[in-house]
């Protein structure tokens, strides 16, 4: 904790801009008003004055899915929530205000302005709070895995915002690499995906694209304006009101040669492995000791060390990242919930990578990012699309 700071008066070095826009009246689904209870009952059990939630992650959740991002890929929000005990605010720049005023859906919340070049966030923050910084959570306070604990169960709205998303992505991603001519570009490619994930109100805020021998050498073959012959790999993490969906695919042009379909099929075992485990009920301690287990069975026992293995995935492109061996993490005793999504990514060197996004139900996980027209393997995972066949490579 910090040390308790003195309220700000009036006299702060912002100029506040009073707004009357901003009602209590409940939202259309609800969800608002049961996140802001969520919220409050946070404050209780830690004893804070208020919550501040204030990066892109936080206030998409609570606001049920305000599109505020000025930056792509800036985490930083145009727009802070600030959650008391009988009110709820959000705090903008005088930019900001209007458009949110107008088109933000923010009719729960009191809107607040402040001049853009004051940086004023925190001390209207601390006003509205009527608290010191140090009893404020997200100011003060750390509160940031209790807050990812509230959303990472979605709404049945969430589910369905999710769901939808995850259909959009598979089909900029699919329909960018079905389009590929070997010879063509990687930014080409990549090109591809980003136009269609704008044109369905999305964007992509992991888009990675590569081929051929940089496949099979690198876990992120970032795309650097290089023709792609034999070997295509497209990963997407796309974005849209907040939520995220991450999926990768596979072209060839032709057969896979024997080293990319052996560490193909390795990365598959261990995905399998790690998707049994994380059924509802479980932990995700199981989980991440079956995805452990799962390499070690294909020979590659400290392979989880060499890339980014995923977890749940919702407001963040994933909500937290834990390994096998971080037993005393909080989130490994932690169990997956129903309505929680799933990313795992999986991986071995040479070319073997899996990853798509599914949502935890009672009876079972159910693949978001699938389609009916791409090839998949026996056990209905994406396969590697052959251009030369169009069936499974």
């Amino acid at each position: 904790m910090s040390t308790p700071l003195t309220k700000p008066t009036r006299a702060c070095e912002c100029r506040r801009i009073e707004t009357t826009f901003g009602t209590t009246e409940p939202s259309a689904s609800g969800d608002v008003e049961r996140k802001l209870a969520a919220a409050r009952g946070l404050m209780a059990r830690r004893g804070l004055a208020a919550l501040v939630l204030q990066g892109t992650d936080g206030v998409a959740w609570i606001t049920d899915g305000l599109t505020n991002r000025i930056e792509a890929g800036n985490p930083a929000s145009a727009a802070w929530v600030v959650v008391t005990a009988d009110a709820a605010h959000v705090i903008t720049t005088n930019v900001e205000l209007p458009r949110l005023a107008a088109e933000g859906g923010l009719d729960a919340f009191e809107l607040h302005g402040v001049d853009w070049f004051a940086d004023g966030f925190a001390s209207l923050a601390e006003e509205l709070a009527d608290a010191p910084a140090s009893s404020i959570g997200g100011l003060g306070a750390d509160v940031a895995d209790d807050v990812i604990e509230l959303r990472l169960a979605l709404t049945e709205s969430e589910q369905a915002r999710l769901a939808a998303l995850a259909v959009d992505a598979t089909a900029a991603l699919e329909g960018a690499v079905r389009e590929w001519t070997p010879g063509e570009l990687d930014v080409e490619v990549q090109g591809r995906v980003a136009a269609a994930l704008e044109a369905a109100g999305a964007f992509g805020a992991c888009l990675i694209v590569g081929g051929d021998d940089r496949v099979e050498r690198f876990r992120h073959p970032l795309a650097c304006a290089r023709p792609v012959q034999r070997l295509l790999m497209a990963v997407v993490v796309a974005e849209r009101h907040g939520l995220h969906a991450a999926a990768t695919r596979f072209a060839s042009a032709g057969r896979l040669t024997g080293s990319v379909g052996a560490a193909r099929r390795a990365a598959a075992v261990v995905e399998r492995a790690v998707l049994d485990a994380s059924q509802a009920g479980a932990t995700y301690g199981e989980a991440l000791t079956a995805l452990a287990d799962g390499y070690a069975d294909v020979g590659r026992p400290a392979a989880w060390r060499e890339h980014y293995q995923g977890g749940p995935i919702g407001y963040r492109q994933r909500e937290f990242e834990i390994v096998p061996t971080q037993v005393a993490s909080r989130w490994f005793g932690a169990p997956i919930s129903p309505g929680t999504a799933l990313a795992w990514n999986p991986s071995v060197s040479g070319g073997g990578k899996c990853e798509d996004t599914y949502l935890v139900e009672e009876d079972g996980l159910r693949r978001l990012t699938a389609s009916e027209d791409w090839p998949v393997e026996e056990d209905g995972r994406p396969a590697v699309l052959d251009l030369v066949s169009g069936a499974a490579a």
